[in-house]
């Protein structure tokens, strides 16, 4: 009975998950088979999700039709130069935090993080005028400086950075090793799958985010791919063959990232909430 109980517990579970697989999964199919229909056939019922003629030519009109490249490398330089800032800026932060004692160190942790509360709409007029003043508006410098830190990956990176026995530092400081060097030679390559675990992250939110760039950027040239991608949608239609089409170039880098860094992220993932 007991074998017949955790069977039937198992196949329960097992369905609930591939519902909820094909739940997740099911948006991303229709978007790749929209992008390969004429217009009147998007929206057509009941869905046909292998279309017979196949429209490959969205793929191309999309290039043709606006700026699209030029988006794209602004997109690309955008998310890589933030990643790396917040790589850099978050695992500096991350480790004084957990593995250096200072005056008030857990008052000003919580306090860092207390800013994640905070709602973008609240900041989102006083970071303009600062950046209105400092004449950086329609430059990609606004973005990159109001997303190079991170209080989240502060936060996971010393979750992580806990983790990391106290004893090892104390060997290296009594070898005669800096703080720096213990960051760079010690904390760096042990904590790859949390810097993983980040990088994923910060790059899906860069890559996808659309009222950053609308509140800054003006001209054309600046434009990242999200703003490019709204350039389908007019006063009086929207071109949602193009849209699904744009959208599915602009899916795969975060894709490639994703399936090169799983195997980190994964274990980066389930090391931060070991130990508080």
């Amino acid at each position: 009975m007991g074998k017949l109980h955790e069977l039937r517990r198992k196949i329960i579970l097992y369905t609930l998950l591939c519902i909820s697989s094909i739940s997740m999964v099911l948006p991303f199919l229709w978007m790749l088979s929209a992008s390969l229909k004429s217009e009147k056939d998007v929206f057509s019922f009941p869905i046909q999700w292998i279309t017979d003629a196949p429209v490959w030519r969205n793929y191309i009109v999309i290039w043709e039709k606006i700026d699209f490249a030029t988006y794209y490398m602004n997109t690309i330089k955008l998310t890589v130069v933030i990643t790396i800032l917040q790589l850099i800026t978050c695992s500096l932060a991350a480790y004084a935090f957990a593995k250096i004692d200072f005056p008030e160190q857990k008052v000003l942790f919580l306090g860092y993080l207390a800013t994640m509360m905070v709602p973008f709409q609240v900041v989102m007029i006083p970071q303009f005028i600062i950046m209105k003043n400092l004449h950086l508006t329609d430059t990609h410098m606004a973005l990159i400086l109001l997303q190079a830190f991170s209080p989240f990956g502060v936060f996971l990176l010393r979750q992580y950075y806990l983790n990391i026995p106290n004893e090892l530092l104390e060997a290296a400081r009594i070898d005669g090793m800096g703080e720096f060097k213990i960051y760079s030679k010690i904390m760096v390559p042990l904590a790859k799958p949390a810097l993983a675990s980040l990088s994923i992250f910060t790059f899906v939110f860069v890559w996808n985010d659309f009222l950053g760039p609308l509140i800054y950027l003006n001209t054309d040239k600046n434009k990242t791919i999200q703003l490019g991608i709204r350039k389908f949608i007019t006063e009086y239609t929207s071109e949602y063959s193009l849209i699904m089409a744009a959208s599915v170039c602009a899916l795969i880098p975060v894709l490639i990232i994703f399936l090169l860094a799983q195997k980190y992220f994964i274990e980066g993932v389930a090391m931060t909430g070991m130990k508080g």
